[in-house]
C-alpha cells in the first residue's frame, strides 16, 4: 500500500501531483472514497470537512465516493474500499477513529488489499495511519482538545507518528519550538507538516512534498 499522509487534504497542486504519481494516472480516470467518519463525535461548525471535498472537487475525480464506515454493514464499506484507486480518511477524533477501526477489523482488511492502493489521510485519519504520540503529551500538543483517554492503538501501518497541523492558528502549540522540547518524550520517529506539506510514503521511502513547513524527529 501507498500514503498520502496530509494535515488539510489536496490543498495546493504538488499534494495532488504527488497522489496522481502514487496512483499512477491522472485524477480524472481515479476513484476516490472519502470516509469522514472520525468526525462522528464531534459537533459544531465542520465547515472543513466541506473544504475537503471543495478540494477533491476542484481536482476533477473520475468519480467520489463517501462513506461512514460506523454506519454500514461490513461487506458494505470492504466492497466500496476494495473498488476505488483512493481511501481517504478525513479529520475530527483520531482516538475515536482508532477505536472504530479496531473494532471493524480495518488494518487487517487494508493489509490484505492489492499493493497498487493509496491510503490518504487528513489529520486525524494521518495520524491513525502510523503511531500515536504518547497519552501524557497530547495535553502539551494538543490542549484545545480533548477525546478522553487513548482506548486503542492506532493502525501504525507506518512505524512513524504523525502531528497534523504545525504552525496552525487553531493548535497553538503545535510549534516547532515545543516539539523540539518534547523530542526526547516520543519513542518513534515524528513528522509534522503544515497544512500546505504533506507525506508521500512507499515502502521505506518518505518524501516531504508540498509548498509549507515541516518538523521531524528521527528514532
Amino acid at each position: 500500500m501507498k500514503f498520502l499522509l496530509t494535515s488539510s487534504g489536496l490543498v495546493n497542486e504538488d499534494i495532488k501531483n504527488a497522489l496522481q504519481e502514487l496512483v499512477g494516472k491522472p485524477l480524472t480516470e481515479t476513484s476516490l472514497l472519502f470516509i469522514p467518519s472520525a468526525a462522528n463525535t464531534e459537533g459544531g461548525d465542520k465547515r472543513w470537512i466541506i473544504e475537503n471535498l471543495k478540494d477533491f472537487q476542484k481536482w476533477d475525480f473520475r468519480s467520489i465516493d463517501i462513506l461512514d464506515i460506523a454506519a454500514v454493514p461490513e461487506e458494505s464499506w470492504k466492497k466500496r474500499l476494495a473498488e476505488v484507486d483512493v481511501f481517504c480518511f478525513g479529520g475530527g477524533n483520531e482516538k475515536y477513529l482508532a477505536a472504530l477501526c479496531k473494532k471493524i477489523g480495518m488494518k487487517e482488511f487494508l493489509q490484505g488489499l492489492p499493493e497498487g492502493k493509496v491510503y490518504m489521510g487528513i489529520s486525524a485519519g494521518s495520524m491513525v495511519a502510523g503511531k500515536f504520540m504518547p497519552e501524557k503529551l497530547y495535553p502539551e500538543v494538543f490542549p484545545e482538545e480533548d477525546f478522553g483517554a487513548i482506548t486503542e492503538a492506532p493502525m501504525a501501518l507506518c512505524s512513524f507518528c504523525f502531528i497534523p497541523h504545525l504552525n496552525s492558528s487553531f493548535f497553538a502549540h503545535v510549534r516547532k519550538e515545543n516539539l523540539e522540547a518534547l523530542k526526547n518524550e516520543f519513542p518513534d520517529t515524528v513528522y509534522t507538516t503544515d497544512d500546505e506539506t504533506a507525506l508521500r510514503i512507499e515502502g521505506d521511502n518518505v518524501m516531504i512534498v508540498g509548498n509549507g513547513d515541516f518538523w521531524t524527529m528521527t528514532k
